[in-house]
């Protein structure tokens, strides 16, 4: 009979200890959290000192059960939970579900589940840190109390089954600011100037771009000053003003944190955040490799951390210097320090826990999404042990009438880490195209390409720059960015089309009632500040119920506030002059899950419904009906047509009743300007 009995999180993951640890050893899982705060209630006392109310959760009542039989036959029980602060919590609800005070009982941690890393774990066995579980404690209370004090006064404000929370409300501002931003965006015009040049004596030509002007900088505003530039420069050749030839450096990229591991994702497989941790939850917990069973193939994928350990590193540069050579091994440097104060080092970086396992080697066992990001991983951690690539960079300056035109000639000299992780390359269109050119050659003019640009807003946020806005401003942490994410777009406050995140009109509701009555708890920096509270908590410089006595009293005069106001706010039903076509009454406007809709008020005795749309008082330029607010089918707001399908008008912006000046086009309202609907006219009021 085993003796020993180690509790971890996931049935895959005791698959694989199991292998590792042998007869004497007895590997269970827990299946994840197994007590937590009722759903039924709010589980604090705020009257007893903000004592959490914990019950066993529903469905892991047998499980436990099963625990408690395996605890009374093992000698020593080891807690095998995640190595952050979730995982420490877990561990503590364990010792105190299984009963476990007195029981011989201690708690474990590994980075990888490879064999060494397990043993040795074991070798290392602890008490449970108390700091991790009281800022893990402090994070559930306080995300508790936003979500259970404050989504009341969204289903009274908008309707039922909303929510909110300390860190999804924060991550919905920042889309509305950013699709604010890009609504009231007035683009400028400005052109460009290319001249397609041949160097006398020489059968190839290449672009060079107009940088200066006798005025100064190169900034042509409309055609116009394009006209009076090009009439300077007719007829004329260019001379050689300077040529310099050097070298260009690319360093090696840092190995993957959870954050930039997301992005990368999303920008290269198009990857969901959620779909990225879940496979990568996969990788780490182990695959059944043939010939090895199952393994571990990822480090810990919840980190911030760059940093390596000494074994992996040799060993990486081992593996590069045997298949790449000894050149395309990087300088050693010191580990990555955490230049932002916000890093926790408490991790490694997400590397694969064997260089030696190629992702070719073990595609077969891989489905093909986990072979994707095992192989992006894997080629990631490899570069950033290796050289820096190297380029051969020329800069050739050419000059007429006081204009001043530059061309870039770049070569790859050494790929260096490029070998192993492709990036985009610069284009080298004009490698060698510089060699036989000296001070004294003539540059002949072959033409000229003036081009028209219009400045363009901030793009709307994707996952992946979602996530690096949140990073940076230090919001949530490694385990929060996907379920935030995930959270607004179940609600239906975002939508995604295509990679990009739009805010529907009910997002933007819940948002305003946030930015109205909770100012603090939608800022940023607020926000940023509780995480590193709560980093302190770990740090056991602050006690953990000392944050939330300091939070709450003001969380609390801000809901019975807005109570009071939201009172005297509360959306009625809007009457319209539509009549019901089955009982005669006038139909009333509806606020769904979806946005507007016009339905009987005599429900439920009459269940008639409609689309609603909302006219704005503006005919088609296409033919002449009303133009009304419209959404998609996830949910974006946008005008069109009220004949459609049959006309096809439709805008993102509000049409306006005005007109251009210049070309007679509709205009859009762009926050208090006008902005003529034909792109390439331009023309704002």
């Amino acid at each position: 009979m085993a003796k020993n009995l180690v509790i971890v999180e996931s049935p895959a993951k005791a698959k694989t200890i199991q292998k590792f640890l042998g007869s004497n050893y007895k590997v269970i899982a827990s299946n994840g959290h197994v007590r937590d705060l009722p759903k039924s209630q709010l589980g604090i006392d705020v009257e007893n000192d903000f004592e959490p109310k914990y019950i066993t959760i529903r469905g892991k009542g047998e499980l436990l059960a099963a625990l408690r039989k395996e605890v009374k036959k093992a000698d020593k029980v080891y807690l095998a939970t995640d190595p952050d602060r979730e995982g420490e919590a877990i561990s503590w609800h364990l010792s105190k579900a299984l009963n476990l005070a007195d029981k011989k009982f201690k708690r474990i941690t590994f980075n990888e589940i490879t064999k060494n890393a397990v043993k040795n774990s074991l070798k290392q066995a602890r008490d449970i840190d108390m700091n991790l579980v009281d800022a893990q404690q402090a994070r559930r209370e306080l995300d508790r109390l936003v979500g259970y004090e404050i989504s009341p006064l969204l289903w009274a404000k908008i309707k039922r089954g909303l929510s909110a929370g300390r860190v999804q409300s924060v991550a919905l501002r920042l889309i509305c600011d950013r699709e604010d931003e890009i609504n009231n965006f007035i683009p400028n015009e400005y052109w460009t100037l290319n001249a397609i040049v041949t160097p006398k004596g020489s059968k190839k030509s290449f672009p060079a771009k107009l940088q200066k002007m006798p005025k100064g900088k190169a900034e042509i505003a409309n055609r116009e000053e394009m006209d009076k530039v090009l009439a300077d420069l007719e007829g004329q050749d260019l001379g050689v003003k300077d040529i310099k030839h050097g070298k260009r450096v690319k360093k090696a990229p840092l190995p993957f944190t959870t954050s930039t591991l997301q992005q990368e994702a999303a920008r290269k497989l198009n990857f969901a955040t959620g779909k990225t941790m879940r496979i990568a939850q996969q990788l780490y917990e182990g695959v059944d490799i043939k010939g090895r069973g199952s393994i571990g193939l990822i480090t810990y994928l919840r980190t911030d951390s760059v940093r390596v350990s000494e074994e992996a590193d040799a060993s990486a540069r081992e593996y590069i210097s045997d298949k790449f050579g000894s050149e395309f091994v990087g300088v050693k440097k010191e580990n990555a320090k955490a230049s932002n104060k916000k890093i926790q080092d408490a991790h490694e970086a997400i590397r694969p826990t064997d260089v030696s396992l190629s992702p070719v080697m073990i595609k077969e066992q891989l489905s093909r999404d986990q072979f994707r990001l095992y192989q992006m991983i894997y080629n990631r951690f490899l570069a950033s042990r290796m050289a820096d690539a190297v380029y051969e960079s020329d800069t050739l300056k050419l000059e007429s009438m006081g204009y001043e035109f530059g061309a870039v000639s770049t070569k790859l000299a050494f790929e260096g880490f490029m070998a192993a992780y492709a990036i985009e390359d610069e284009s080298d269109e004009n490698k060698n195209l510089f060699k036989n050119i000296d001070m004294d050659t003539v540059i002949k003019v072959e033409s000229f390409e003036d081009l028209q640009h219009f400045t363009q807003p901030s793009p709307h946020y994707t996952e992946g720059s979602l996530v690096k806005q949140m990073e940076e401003l230090g919001i949530g942490r490694p385990s929060t960015y996907a379920p935030t994410i995930s959270t607004i777009l179940a609600r239906h406050y975002v939508v995604k089309e295509k990679k990009n995140i739009y805010v529907t009109e009910l997002g933007e509701a819940v948002n305003q009632v946030m930015k109205k009555a909770f100012t603090v708890i939608v800022d940023t920096e607020f926000t940023a500040t509780m995480e590193s509270l709560l980093d302190n908590i770990e740090e056991g410089t602050i006690d953990w119920k000392t944050v939330i006595r300091n939070f709450y009293p003001d969380l609390d005069e801000a809901v019975k506030l807005a109570n009071e106001e939201l009172e005297h706010i509360k959306i009625e039903d809007e009457v319209t002059e539509e009549i019901c076509p089955e009982c005669g009454r006038n139909l009333v406007i509806k606020y769904g899950p979806h946005g507007k809709f016009m339905a009987c008020p005599g429900f439920p005795e009459c269940r008639f419904t409609m689309p609603y749309f909302e006219k704005i008082g503006v005919e088609c330029p296409k033919c002449g009906k009303d133009i009304v607010l419209k959404k998609t089918k996830k949910g974006r707001k946008y005008y069109g047509c009220i004949d459609n399908p049959e006309c096809d008008f439709m805008s993102w912006q509000k049409p306006s009743k005005e007109k251009c000046d210049k070309c007679g086009s509709i205009m859009l309202e762009k926050g208090n300007k006008l902005v003529c609907s034909n792109e390439s006219c331009g023309f704002v009021r």
